[in-house]
Order: C-alpha cells, then structure tokens, then sequence
C-alpha cells in the first residue's frame, strides 16, 4: 500500500510538471504550439521520457520556451516526491552539438589569423601529431578535420565516474588514434576525435585551456549564461541527469553515472534551450539583444558550405547541410548514453528549432522536433514531400545479397596496426559470399556485409588486444577502401554491453592472393562463427 501510495504521489506530480514549468516560459499558451505541447506529453509516457526542453525563435525573435518534466529525480528519491523540474535555462548535455558551436571557436582564431583553415592540422600540434597512415598527414588540414574529410576515423570514448578509468590527455589520445585511415579530401567519415583535435588546437593556439577560451571568446559574448564545458560543481544540482529509461521498470528511469570523453570538443558541452536557441539565431545573423557579433557574415556563411565529396552526406565547418520539408536546412543532432538534442535552422524562413532530452530516444526526438516544425512547414502532402526526397536519393536502397567478383575473391593478407603493437590479419573471400577474418588464429564470419564500389563494410566477433580496448568486451567493425589493388581502412572495436564505452579503431592494409591452389593452415568452420574470445 505504501509504495502504491508513494507511486500515485509520482505520478501525479510528474503530471503538474509535464503541463511545462513557469520559470523562464515564453509562449507557454501560443495556440500554434498546442499541438506540439499535447505531441511532448504524449511522446514522455510512451518513451519512459524523463524531460524535454524546447525553445523556437522566428524572424529574430523568441516565440516559444518551455520545458517539462524533471531534470533531476533523485534528490526526492527517499520521499517519493521528485525535484528539480525543467526549465528553458536548465543545462542539457548536448553530445554532438558541441561540434558547431567548437567550430564557432575556432572560426574566431581564423578571423584573427591566428588560424589558417588549409594549413596542415599538424602545424597547430606541436607534440602529438596526426599519423598518416592511408596519406599524407599535411593534407589533413584544418578545413577538413572541421569537416569529416581529413581521414581520421570513427572514435569516441566514455569515462564513468563510477568505473576506475579516466580519460587519457588529448596528447595521448591523439598519439594512440590520431591515425589517417582514408587519404585525406577523398572521404567523409564522422570523427568525434577530429573536433578532440580541434579542441587541442584552440587550446594550443589561444594559450588557454579549450573550456575557458570557450566561456571567454563564444558563451559570454553571445549571453550563453547556462552554457559550459562540462558540468562546473556548483552547477550540479541544477544541471539536467542523464537518465537510461525502461518503461517497464519501476521506477521507469535510472541515473547514468557522470562521464566524461578524449574528445570534448565534438561532445562536451552543456547548454539550455533557451541559450542554444539564442546560438542558432546568432548564427542565421539575427542581432539577438545581449550578444556580440562574434563572426562575421562571411565566415558564418563559410561554415555553411558543403565541404564534403558529392554523393554522401553534405556538411560543412560543423554543420550539417540539407532539405527538410523543400526548406533549406542547417543542423546538428546529438546522441550517446542519456543524451538526444537536436538544433535546426531554417536560413530562408528566419526559423530556429530546439529539442534537448535527458534520454537516448531518437524516436522522441524526431517526433517532437517535427511537431515543432508543423505551423512552419509548406503546406504541400507529406507522400508529395516523400517523393521529392526520394527523387533526390534520400530513400536508401534495398540490400541485396553479396556476390563476390572475380577482384574480389581470395584471400587477403597483410598487418593490422593498433597502438601498441602489429597483428597479422587475414581475410577469406569466398564463392558463396562469405568472408571470414582471421586475427590470432580464431577465424570468424563478417556479418552484414556490404561491398559497393570500391567499399566493404560488416562486423565480426573478435578482439582487439590493445589495454584500453581489453577493458571491455567489444566486436569489430571493418570499413575498407579499395585502391591501387589494396583493402585498406579501419578496423574499430566497439563495445557491445551497456553502458557504452568505445569505439577505437586500428588500421589495416591487405594485398590480395588467389585462393586457387591455396589450402589455409586451419580452414574456418561453422564452429568458427561464433567463438567468442571472452
């Protein structure tokens, strides 16, 4: 009866709050937005969402503020009664929306000529350099490092205060995976550890450690009074928790322990909604009471160009660039544990759209942040808006199952390259589309293989003997460039088991063999495929 009692006193003060907090609300009755308030108490019950803070500016103005739910649960844990309910200025992690606004740092050191975007990466790293292992490390320039294409991989790694590992120095970290596993220019790859270079290079650059450059050159000028590089400590109990949620369980959210990254300038910051709404009308050039003009036109307009090869993903200096709706569109989303956000602009509409969840929910997410849109949007059919993305190539094509060609089929043998040591690796291409992978002599099955063009891409058990990837059990991702008749590319251990801890990738270069007249030393079998090395 008691925790009967004590669940209905949740539950009902969880419902005052979802109505929206009165701190710091603008627009809390807009009717334009009643559909979008009932789409937000709708998504939190049915996600196990344990806040959401929004905020939406239109022709330089603030038109809609609001938060709803609960920051942080757990000082009213012992009583039944929660705390702490959102607000528009409670600060959210903001995972990858870190990476405009480090962007919006550095472009000041290159309006100051402190910084030249096509000058080598390197010449900013005096100790820790970038190694070119797939090219030369001077055509990693700063422009593409802003901009996924200097051929650093994908990486990013978790530091919970409850577990015994901290994070390395940026030195470290760049020495271990500062590592080219594409020719710089060639290919855009999502790399959380190109903006931990980045964050190195403002803090080599300005003399000053990248979180106080940061509060001093871009959150102060621009009014950002909630906004900071991680959580200072008297910041903490107003800060929003990240919370994993099971709607299930009871009660439906956990706490996720504080942690930390070796990249913080790609996810590091903390900001409110209505801070960040504020930095999204600042960069469409509105002139928002309060801020300095920090950039100028020119270089907020440079970072919105398309840097990235034709055909894939389009961004630019930090952002994302694209349609949505037939609108022209700027963004950046962001995701890890406890964490989803998104910040939307809409250069032709004067438009700024924000989403911060203390949960990993890109469903809500999008959700939302679409009920947000919809007083805006052109009044066009949403099957007519589909077609037209289709037409332009949004719709992904069907997969089709592998079939080797005659290139393709054999064996390939060559090194894998970690930090700290070298593995031979093998890799088996086989008539019925298998391909097997031999590290260490325990051959496994790469699964979800995918060979377009010149690339190869799945995932396979295995290991990658390095410490810090020993930590914790992991799988491996392969993600290979064909050239000049090599395989080459990365090879990341990633963990498989919540919460998650990594992705550090190794580099690999194979030269093919024939497989006719070979027979291997230990030919791979069934039994092979789901050998785990733990």
């Amino acid at each position: 009866m008691l925790r009967a009692a004590l669940l209905a006193s949740l539950f009902a003060a969880t419902l005052v709050a979802r109505q929206g907090s009165g701190d710091g609300a603008i627009g809390a009755d807009d009717p334009r937005f009643d559909r979008a308030r009932a789409e937000i108490q709708q998504v939190m019950e049915a996600e196990a969402v344990p806040s959401v803070s929004v905020a939406v500016a239109k022709d330089g103005k603030v038109i809609w503020q609001q938060a709803f739910g609960f920051a942080n649960l757990e000082s009213g844990r012992s009583s039944g009664l929660p705390r702490y309910p959102a607000t528009p200025h409670t600060p959210y992690s903001l995972a990858s929306i870190s990476k405009p606004i480090t962007a919006t740092g550095l472009m000041r050191l290159v309006e100051a000529g402190k910084v030249d975007l096509d000058r080598p990466a390197n010449d900013y790293l005096p100790t820790a350099r970038l190694n070119g292992y797939a090219g030369p490390a001077n055509e990693a320039t700063v422009r593409r490092v802003l901009s996924h294409t200097s051929g650093l991989p994908l990486h990013y790694q978790f530091f919970y205060e409850n577990e015994p590992y901290r994070e390395p120095s940026m030195d470290d970290t760049i020495m271990r995976y500062g590592i080219l596993v594409n020719p710089p220019g060639k290919v855009y790859q999502y790399s959380n550890l190109g903006y931990g270079v980045l964050d190195r290079i403002i803090s080599n650059v300005s003399g000053r450690p990248y979180a106080d450059y940061m509060r001093a050159e871009v959150f102060e000028p621009l009014g950002m009074k909630d906004t900071s590089v991680h959580v200072p400590p008297d910041w903490r109990d107003r800060t929003a928790l990240r919370y994993s949620s099971d709607r299930t369980a009871v009660p439906r959210w956990a706490p996720i322990p504080y942690y930390t990254f070796d990249h913080d300038g790609g996810s590091a910051v903390y900001s409110s909604a209505h801070d960040l709404v504020r930095f999204g009308m600042f960069h469409l050039g509105d002139k928002v009471p309060g801020q300095t003009q920090i950039l100028s036109d020119a270089a907020r307009a440079a970072m919105r160009r398309i840097e990235t090869p034709s055909g894939g993903e389009q961004y630019g200096l930090g952002w994302f660039i694209g349609e949505e709706w037939t609108m022209r569109r700027i963004w950046h989303t962001g995701s890890m544990p406890g964490v989803t956000t998104i910040l939307n602009l809409y250069p032709d509409n004067g438009l700024v759209t924000v989403v911060l969840l203390n949960v990993n929910n890109a469903n809500a997410r999008s959700r939302i942040a679409e009920a947000l849109l919809a007083p805006f949007r052109p009044s066009m059919p949403l099957a007519t808006v589909r077609a037209e993305n289709a037409a332009r190539g949004v719709t992904p094509p069907a997969r089709t199952p592998f079939v080797p060609t005659s290139e393709q089929l054999g064996e390939w043998t060559g090194t894998l390259r970690t930090w700290d040591r070298r593995l031979p690796f093998t890799m088996r291409v086989e008539a019925d589309g298998d391909i097997k992978i031999d590290i260490g002599s325990i051959w496994s099955l790469l699964n979800g293989v995918s060979w377009t063009g010149d690339r190869l891409v799945g995932r396979f058990q295995g290991r990658i003997p390095t410490p810090d990837a020993d930590r914790h059990p992991h799988n491996i991702a392969l993600d290979l460039r064909l050239r000049d008749g090599k395989l080459s590319g990365a090879v990341t251990a990633q963990t498989i088991t919540q919460p998650m801890h990594f992705a550090l990738s190794s580099y690999v270069e194979l030269e093919k063999t024939p497989l006719a007249g070979r027979s291997p030393s230990r030919a791979p079998g069934a039994e092979d495929r789901v050998r785990r090395p733990w």
